[in-house]
């Protein structure tokens, strides 16, 4: 039987609606969690649930969803166009906005002043302090870090980072909510780049630096990961799909805070100013297109 604190979630407010906070909303509600989606445009709200209609309406068509199952999380999702009132009706807050700690200060401080005095706070931040995050706001018992993997409603990690004034109450939410929504927690305390951002970026920083000083190329480089350490996916093309911006906004926060080890390669610089984001802007160290990726020269 769940605990009293999982039985106070009944909803949940998402904030942000990029590729993460998609695939976090489409879970939560496909979770049964009544979820509202907020951006700060109405218009980025509507296209995030249409993208959600066709993703599941595609895994309709290949039998990995049901009709029924499919209507009833397309029916938990709410258009939030109201934040405060929102926030009013939230037990659980998820934010997904952009790596940047005043930013998501600012957001979370307009639902916290709100939120129900039971309602939680989780960040899904890759690499950002909790525990300033909960300090900041006012509730740091009731901050915690739920580090989503992209793609959120595939991959199975849930990442539960504890800042220094997470209460057991909080925790122990967390650890029932990623179960609730199919997901195998870790739990690791408040430090930079926690547990998998740390570790990941590390490999994808060596990758880049590989590749700067001509060791190989960008395909093979990812292909002896995948081969050689049974990789999903090679880092670069990991970095790719995560958003070389985003992954350059990790390295500087770990440069930062650990200490030289975490320098960003200057190709990544140089590919990033040259708005070469990755997969989301079309072309990183591959090209996207509908057709797969192709390693792209890199000069």
């Amino acid at each position: 039987m769940e605990g009293e604190t999982s039985r106070a979630i009944r909803t949940v407010l998402v904030l942000g609606t990029g590729t993460m906070g998609q695939g976090i909303a489409q879970v939560t509600a496909g979770a049964g969690y009544v979820t509202h989606v907020f951006d700060v445009e109405r218009s980025r709200v509507d296209a995030a649930i249409e993208s959600i209609r066709r993703t599941t309406d595609k895994l309709v068509q290949k039998g990995k969803l049901t009709n029924e199952a499919r209507s009833e999380m397309l029916g938990a999702l709410v258009v939030a166009t109201d934040l405060e009132a929102s926030a009013a009706e939230a037990d659980l807050v998820i934010e997904a906005v952009p790596e940047q700690m005043d930013l998501k200060v600012a957001v979370l401080s307009r639902v916290c002043a709100r939120a129900p005095s039971h309602a939680r706070f989780g960040s899904n931040t890759s690499s950002l302090s909790i525990t300033e995050l909960g300090t900041r706001l006012g509730a740091a018992d009731r901050t915690l870090g739920l580090h989503f993997f992209n793609p959120p409603p595939v991959m199975e990690l849930l990442e539960i980072v504890r800042g220094l004034g997470t209460s057991d109450d909080t925790l122990a939410m967390g650890l029932t909510f990623a179960k609730r929504i199919g997901k195998t927690p870790i739990v690791v305390n408040d430090t930079p780049g926690f547990a998998t951002s740390r570790l990941g970026v590390a490999i994808g920083a060596e990758a880049m630096r590989m590749l700067e000083t001509g060791v190989a190329s960008v395909a093979d480089i990812d292909r002896a990961m995948e081969l050689g350490y049974r990789h999903p996916m090679g880092p670069l093309k990991l970095s790719d799909l995560v958003g070389l911006d985003v992954r350059l906004a990790i390295l500087e926060h770990l440069h930062r805070e650990v200490g030289e080890q975490f320098r960003p390669p200057a190709i990544l610089r140089k590919l990033v100013r040259a708005g070469r984001l990755g997969k989301k802007s079309g072309a990183g160290f591959y090209r996207w297109t509908d057709a797969g990726a192709e390693p792209l020269p890199i000069r």
